[in-house]
């Protein structure tokens, strides 16, 4: 009996041991995710727009650029967009589906939910996280075409317009000459409307940025709504 009961205070002892290094490594993993990912930490509610009668709807679909990070709703280009919309009297209803830390992969997951309400424009603002954690080019690519086959499989002949992004130069020459080749080739193919830099004019200017130096502030989210305007005024 005294053995018995030996060798159970002995295997308690293990399995606590046990846990308490498995909790350490899940805390090690989750630390070193959050390295890997110094951007968008937090998770932007995805603002859906009812539709209204006999309005056609324009998704928005990207990450915190979209979702209009660290602002008002009100303040983020996608309903910037819809108020220069009812201002010109068009019949248009403005979906923002941004959410804040979407990588490409997140965003193939959740496209056919996004999906299931009827789209007439599709605008597709993903690829910023994939780059800032360095994930594989071709993997990034892959994933963008599986959203954009997914919108061409439900809405055929579905306008598009593909939100470009650029590398910087300490990514390497050939990373960042293949990722910056994703978004026109991609536009080629699929016959969509092409925003070379979605943020151009912005980068490097702290006045029309957040104080983290990526995301636009209200100020700059007006002249992403010019880049957006420029290329989607051809499909209205």
């Amino acid at each position: 009996m005294l053995l018995n009961k030996s060798r159970s205070i002995l295997f308690l002892h293990a399995l606590t041991l046990t846990v308490s290094v498995f909790m350490m490594s899940c805390k090690d993993i989750q630390t070193k995710a959050e390295e890997v990912a110094p951007i968008e930490t937090k998770t932007t509610k995805v603002i859906e727009s009812s539709t209204e009668a006999g309005k056609k709807n324009i998704l928005c679909f990207g990450n915190s650029l979209t979702a209009g990070y660290g602002l008002e709703e009100s303040e983020a280009w996608p309903s910037l967009l819809q108020s220069k919309i009812d201002s010109l009297g068009l019949q248009y209803n403005v979906i923002n589906a941004g959410l804040s830390g979407e990588t490409t992969a997140g965003g193939a997951g959740r496209i056919d939910w996004v999906l299931n309400q009827k789209v007439d424009i599709f605008f597709l603002e993903l690829g910023a996280n994939d780059m800032l954690r360095g994930l594989a080019v071709k993997q990034t690519e892959e994933h963008l075409k599986e959203i954009l086959d997914a919108v061409n499989k439900k809405y055929p002949g579905t306008p598009m317009i593909i939100a470009g992004m650029l590398a910087p130069p300490n990514m390497g020459k050939e990373y960042e000459k293949d990722f910056n080749n994703i978004f026109p080739n991609l536009a080629q193919t699929y016959d969509a409307q092409l925003i070379p830099f979605f943020l151009e004019g912005l980068v490097g200017r702290p006045e029309l940025n957040l104080p983290d130096g990526k995301h636009p502030n209200a100020k700059g989210q007006k002249i992403v709504l010019d880049h957006v305007w420029q290329a989607l005024k051809p499909l209205l």
